[in-house]
């Protein structure tokens, strides 16, 4: 690889120290290489000679074949303007130039047909193209070899610096002009680039930046994205290859007295299949002697707090404490109530702890544990203070892992000695496959798909005003049947005291219908004092209150079990996987249970589709799916927190078959080289130690 693609854009000539600290800070671009992956977006197609009668746009780039008409000079001074016709067989077009006008004047030619190319500007509807590019037509036009003409991204900072598209491309071209073949690395053995038809790296960015046809656009794209793709999962499972070499685990091979004494006799319920598929996963991760790093995927009620607490009697069974961490104070106390329902059938101890346990209690908990008189620990990041020591910890669960950083992890990894604890990470939020191997690609993946025999799906609908009196009258006959209202309002953080004053006005006008003291209703949001919080909750859990209002606090960690209506209201402010958090919160009983989602007839075409997709599904990994293709991975809550490179061309909602080939390919490369030390692999090695800074994955 040629040293000088390693160095700064400053060596190039023409970009000093002030444009190259433009291009870094508007487009990320830092060296001559990173400047050749800068890919354009677009491309527009010199071969095509439009019609000056057909419909444009504002920032459409066009071709016009014509003659041009007289020139003339308008104003002075920093006013003046050269402007033109250029006369087609049927309409015309205004050309129009700001600068150069003393050269331009002597050298284009009134009268001679032109090839024009430019871009449309819409000005209070009148059609022009500012300094277009101009050619004499002949019978070898440039402009027509020229074929493709590449676009790249664009902002004022790069135009105001003279690094539009235009003069980026013209540095690319002059950069690929002075390079050969053998300046460019390749990074992917040629044996994978034969099997799968991929073209060389130098030809790669050759026909990226100049295609000459619409073949070698899309065999530059293939190869990028599979190369963005596969380095990707190169880096995530040699990790894995890895952990599962260097972390060595506790070997849980006991599954009495606690497991089969459970599981035999005090199962609550049957589990489903998808349950025992997963519960065997972990059987055997815990079996191996190697630390456990498994995801626990599930929907909202698929039963993975059962899976969790049996995974608990595993390293019970063989003489160690479990723990389980919890990102807020709701959630872990709701799996403090059911966990201790299930360790009270075989008289385990099972203790909570959260920041908001002092004093006596709190000594007394830290205390046992350290005894190992406590087998289960239940917590929020109170778990994860110096002071909470454990006698033999072995196993640790945390659920929506996401909300915890790597060094709270790492933290709660300390506490076991000599060897860490197995580690399970469970959540609700239902993960794309695609997003799942690119978020958790070096954890295993466990997945109940499943949902319990009997459980009623929740019947969901699309309410508008003009249907407020007959949802307020379902309101009533709910309540009147025994049944529990959430109602719940978007809180956008940029306008969060309007949100606010919203969920009020939407309190006061729900209390006309729903008066006290025949009605009590209850408000919930995040500005409110935490023990106001949690006693409005509490009322709702007793049944005290009939409606809670509230924002989506709370989205995570509610189980009202009585609570059978879910009213969102606005709701195509919110984003698919927030509605289905939200509806998942009702559901819980044996009682048919309803969301209603309320909306203003003004809905975008994607906010559409997200109303559509709740109405016709209540699969959290379906209407996953179509989030990540709604809104993007960059969006998706996780990613942009993984450390994961940026992918400049693969598009994980668009490219599931490329990422899946790449990474049944790099398992394939692991299982025979697992440290990748064959010759033929030495590209590999070399692409880390080159990439080290951006890979994230320490490999080499």
């Amino acid at each position: 690889m040629n040293s000088f693609l390693l160095k700064g854009v400053n060596e190039i000539p023409g970009i000093g120290a002030s444009k190259s600290d433009v291009l870094f800070s508007e487009l990320g671009i830092k060296s001559v290489f990173d400047l050749l992956q800068s890919y354009p977006f677009r491309y527009v197609d010199r071969t095509q000679v439009h019609d000056m009668q057909a419909d444009f746009l504002d920032g459409d780039y066009v071709q016009f074949k014509g003659k041009l008409s007289s020139l003339q000079t308008i104003g002075v001074g920093h006013t003046k303007r050269l402007s033109a016709k250029l006369i087609g067989e049927n309409g015309s077009i205004d050309l129009v130039w700001f600068r150069s006008i003393p050269f331009l004047e002597k050298t284009l030619k009134p009268g001679e047909s032109y090839l024009v190319f430019g871009r449309i500007n819409n000005f209070k509807g009148r059609l022009s193209i500012p300094h277009p590019e101009m050619e004499l037509e002949g019978p070898k036009s440039h402009a027509i070899e020229s074929h493709f003409v590449p676009i790249y991204p664009n902002t004022e900072k790069l135009t105001k610096k003279g690094l539009d598209s235009r003069a980026r491309s013209k540095i690319i071209r002059d950069l690929l002009s002075r390079l050969t073949p053998s300046d460019f690395p390749e990074f992917l053995p040629e044996y994978i680039r034969k099997t799968y038809l991929l073209p060389s790296f130098s030809d790669t960015i050759q026909r990226i930046h100049f295609p000459k046809n619409n073949d070698e656009i899309n065999s530059a794209k293939r190869r990028i994205k599979f190369e963005e793709l596969f380095f990707m999962q190169l880096g995530l499972l040699k990790n894995q290859v890895n952990h599962l070499q260097k972390v060595k685990g506790n070997i849980f091979e006991k599954l009495s007295p606690y497991f089969l004494e459970f599981y035999n006799h005090h199962l609550p319920f049957p589990l489903t299949n998808a349950q025992k598929k997963v519960l065997k996963e972990i059987r055997s991760d815990l079996a191996k002697g190697v630390q456990m790093n498994r995801l626990l995927q599930g929907d909202v009620g698929s039963g993975k707090t059962i899976v969790a607490f049996l995974t608990m009697l595993m390293a019970l069974d063989n003489g160690f404490q479990a723990c389980l961490l919890a990102p807020t104070e709701i959630l872990a106390n709701q799996h403090f109530i059911s966990i201790s329902e299930y360790a009270s059938k075989i008289n385990l101890k099972v203790e909570l702890l959260t920041g908001s346990i002092r004093g006596k209690r709190r000594k007394a908990i830290l205390e046992e544990l350290e005894q190992g008189q406590i087998s289960i620990l239940i917590g929020t990041h109170a778990i994860l203070e110096d002071s909470v020591i454990f006698q033999n910890l072995g196993l640790a669960i945390t659920d929506e892992q996401h909300r915890f950083g790597v060094a709270q992890r790492a933290k709660l990894w300390q506490k076991a000695k000599p060897l860490p604890p197995h580690v399970l990470v469970m959540t609700a939020t239902p993960i794309p496959r695609t997003l799942a191997m690119t978020l958790y690609g070096d954890l295993d993946i466990s997945i109940i798909d499943e949902m319990p025999p009997g459980r009623k799906d929740i019947l969901t609908s699309v309410k508008y005003e003009g249907h407020r009196t007959e949802v307020l009258r379902f309101i009533k006959a709910q309540i009147d049947q025994g049944r529990q209202i959430y109602v719940v309002y978007p809180l956008i953080e940029e306008s969060e005291k309007m949100d606010l004053e919203d969920l009020q006005r939407g309190y006061d006008f729900l209390e006309r219908f729903f008066p006290p003291p025949q009605y009590h209703m209850s408000m919930l949001h995040g500005k409110m004092k935490s023990e106001d919080k949690d006693a409005a909750m509490e009322r709702f859990v007793q049944g005290q209150t009939h409606i809670m209002v509230a924002t989506t606090v709370i989205e995570v960690g509610v189980n009202v079990p009585n609570a059978s209506v879910m009213i969102i209201e606005n709701a195509e402010r919110f984003g698919l996987s927030a509605l289905h958090q939200l509806r998942g919160r009702v559901g819980r009983g044996a009682d048919q249970s309803y969301c209603i989602l309320m909306s203003s007839h003004k809905v975008s075409k994607d906010g559409k589709e997200r109303l559509k997709t709740m109405v016709a599904t209540n699969n959290g990994f379906e209407i996953a799916e179509v989030d990540l293709r709604l809104r993007g991975p960059g969006a998706l809550d996780g990613l942009k927190q993984s450390g994961l490179p940026e992918l400049k061309m693969a598009d994980l909602s668009q490219d599931t078959a490329i990422l899946t080939t790449a990474r049944d390919l790099c398992k394939q490369i692991l299982e025979k080289d697992p440290q990748l030390t064959l010759p033929i692999h030495a590209p590999l090695i070399q692409y880390f130690r080159t990439f080290k800074d951006k890979s994230h994955f320490g490999v080499v």
